[in-house]
């Protein structure tokens, strides 16, 4: 049966100097970029896919797996654990939901968040209180910020926008481009499915918002409308 160490063997030899160099300099691993330190074998996303599907590792194995200082160990963790939830009962869920929030620090790329998020997290709040969303929130990890933000696109996605609302303007005032992006996105996401609520909420916040968090937000608008709030 295969096995963790097996994993990791594959993963190793799946590992592409050119590619290692490309995606060091894409996930900003330099120093004093918010990815410093980060370490890549240089292997792209589909063939971690493919070996999330094979292995069929325990939640212990998972674990080890996500706290690993690399990054493919970690992306196919986290891989396996979107496949597990989606699988699992109430009781394993519960279970995924705690492992994912406990292990934050490890989840700590946007890349990690963006295919995880909304499919553990926000899957599991979708019919409960999202307390946790408001502290993630107000954290001062811009992962855990941006894991707030990006669990609301399952809402989103089942037309409940209210906390998309409540946590972009949490997040309002944040310094990061990587959190200024996020809330835009989710804004552009709710303005999809209903364009008046987006709008309510741009023309009540839009003059004090980051330039980036605008442009992400009114990105599909048409042009004529989009200049209209850029030049405001």
């Amino acid at each position: 049966m295969p096995n963790l160490n097996q994993l990791k063997k594959e993963l190793k030899k799946l590992g592409q100097p050119e590619c290692k160099k490309i995606l060091q300099k894409y996930f900003k691993t330099g120093k004093g970029e918010y990815g410093e330190g980060d370490i890549f074998l240089g292997v792209k996303i589909w063939p971690l896919r493919t070996l999330a599907k094979e292995y069929d590792l325990s939640l212990n194995d998972i674990t080890k797996l996500l706290k690993s200082k690399i990054h493919e160990y970690r992306m196919v963790a986290i891989l396996m654990l979107v496949k597990k939830f989606g699988q699992a009962d109430q009781k394993t869920k519960k279970q995924i939901f705690n492992l994912y929030l406990k292990n934050t620090k490890y989840i700590n790329n946007w890349d990690l968040i963006d295919l995880s998020t909304p499919n553990i997290i926000g899957a599991y709040l979708l019919d409960k209180k999202r307390d946790i969303l408001y502290r993630l929130a107000k954290s001062k990890s811009i992962w855990e910020k941006r894991i707030a933000m990006l669990a609301t696109l399952t809402f989103i996605k089942n037309n409940q926008f209210k906390d998309t609302l409540k946590i972009s303007k949490i997040l309002l005032n944040d310094d990061h481009d990587l959190i200024h992006k996020a809330v835009g996105w989710m804004l552009r996401e709710v303005g999809k499915r209903n364009i008046r609520i987006e709008e309510e909420f741009l023309k009540k916040y839009y003059k004090i918002m980051p330039r980036t968090m605008l442009r992400y937000a009114i990105e599909k608008f048409p042009e004529k409308k989009r200049q209209k709030y850029l030049k405001k």
